[in-house]
């Protein structure tokens, strides 16, 4: 595809599904602190509750790389496509049943049990979604606006962010706190019916990439894609690993951590954490996509490391925030925070995608960017809330994500730019490649 229109064709087919499923996660996210403490774990103190919800929240974490290998190897043996659809679907229906499971006081040790495994299906699911939906346009588009448009699908969870502040808060204002915390958090699990429709009939307009398509016409799909990257691209796996892990610690603290900060520390209320969340995500959302046209322009890891950095201090500005702060310096910090996470991330779907040849790609970039979130997401509110209840001050908080953004930083310095690479040969283009970055793709992988 090189006609604009058949390029947002594909960005609308590829995004739209990520909002839907990144939706879902963040509406149980926020529904861990806010809610679930006390519908599914009332017997626990106020802070062991929130532990207990942001436990079922990481479960959901540890079924990712279960859902990337799977996922990944339909990819890579049957297509990027149907993958895709499949995903969606599970999504889509674990999220619903949310919305009717029983609470503690209806089925007791029941209601937990399920609450955790249909969020182990959830983890399932977004591990084959969050790396089809980059590939499926990584593969598609020139090689010279990749990252550009790559980043239209990891926008879906600055756009999801924004849909689960939006419906949790009018909800709360709409029916009130109490009744919230009663039975209306039921409402955002329910709508994502909505949304799943939306997608599924987005994505049956999608077409298997060119670079896949020739794979299979060729007959060169790879039997066992998982244990062949194991084997030859442990390298940028382990690149991959590192840069993602503190990209999601960060995006984690910055969300779902902060409403922990937010209602146990500042005094402040849900509404204000919730706001503040709103319009954090709302501008980082045309940063993202701003940092994405920058990573083509001057390359990935400059852009990479600038947001990291950027993190690392807005981590250090949010988390030394002193209780019944003021609404407006909350607002700018959030919106600081988010601002510099949406740098990071922009460049990083298509530098992940420029390191694995297609043959392997969805089962090489899938393992590796989940077990980066089961190292780094999952745990990342977990240990925040540990560290805020322990040490009283949050910037012990701080030191943590300064220790998981060290050697994504380490990463950015000494691996090659990928920028402009072919991701196959399939691909035929003008390039703007010199010779020297005409082997950036080989080198990349043996840095």
């Amino acid at each position: 595809m090189n006609k604009p229109a058949q390029h947002l064709r594909l960005m609308a087919g590829s995004t739209i599904g990520s909002v839907v499923e990144w939706y879902d996660f963040f509406v149980f996210a926020t529904c861990a602190v806010l809610v679930f403490d006390k519908a599914f774990f009332p017997t626990a103190d106020r802070y062991t509750g929130i532990l207990l919800g942001l436990g079922t929240f990481a479960a959901g974490f540890l079924a990712r790389p279960f859902g990337g290998a799977i996922f990944g190897l339909l990819g890579d043996r049957l297509g990027r496509k149907d993958t895709l659809v499949w995903s969606l679907m599970l999504m889509g229906s674990a999220t619903f049943a949310m919305g009717l499971l029983p609470t503690y006081a209806q089925a007791g040790l029941l209601a937990p049990a399920l609450l955790v495994l249909l969020r182990l299906l959830q983890g399932i699911a977004v591990g084959g979604e969050a790396t089809g939906a980059i590939l499926i346009v990584a593969e598609t588009v020139p090689a010279r606006t990749r990252g550009f448009w790559t980043s239209f699908p990891m926008t879906g969870a600055a756009f999801a962010n924004l849909l689960a502040t939006a419906s949790i808060g009018l909800i709360q204002v709409w029916f009130g706190s109490t009744a919230f915390s009663e039975w209306a958090w039921r409402i955002p699990f329910l709508l994502s019916a909505v949304l799943v429709g939306l997608g599924l009939w987005m994505r049956r307009s999608l077409i298997e990439p060119p670079a896949f398509e020739a794979l299979r016409k060729q007959q060169s799909v790879a039997r066992n894609p998982l244990s062949e990257s194991l084997r030859q691209w442990k390298a940028p796996m382990i690149q991959t690993l590192l840069l993602k892990a503190a990209e999601n610690v960060v995006l984690y603290l910055f969300t779902t951590f902060f409403l922990v900060l937010v209602t146990q520390h500042l005094g402040l209320s849900r509404a204000w954490g919730l706001t503040a969340l709103f319009w954090g995500s709302a501008i980082e959302i045309p940063i993202i996509l701003l940092a994405a046209h920058a990573s083509d322009v001057v390359g990935r890891r400059p852009v990479t490391a600038i947001g990291l950095l950027g993190a690392l201090g807005a981590a250090v500005a949010l988390f030394s925030l002193q209780p019944n702060t003021a609404y407006q310096t909350l607002m700018a910090m959030t919106v600081l925070a988010l601002t510099c996470h949406g740098i990071a991330l922009g460049g990083m779907s298509a530098w992940f995608t420029e390191l694995f040849p297609a043959r392997v790609r969805f089962s090489a970039l899938s393992t590796s960017y989940q077990v980066a979130s089961v190292i780094g997401g999952s745990v990342a509110p977990l240990v925040g809330t540990f560290l805020l209840d322990r040490t009283g001050t949050p910037m012990a908080v701080a030191m943590y994500a300064a220790a998981m953004i060290a050697p994504a930083l380490l990463v950015c310095l000494i691996c090659a730019e990928t920028k402009g690479a072919l991701l196959d040969a399939t691909e035929h283009e003008p390039q703007e490649l010199d010779s020297n970055q005409g082997r950036q793709l080989t080198s990349s992988v043996s840095a």
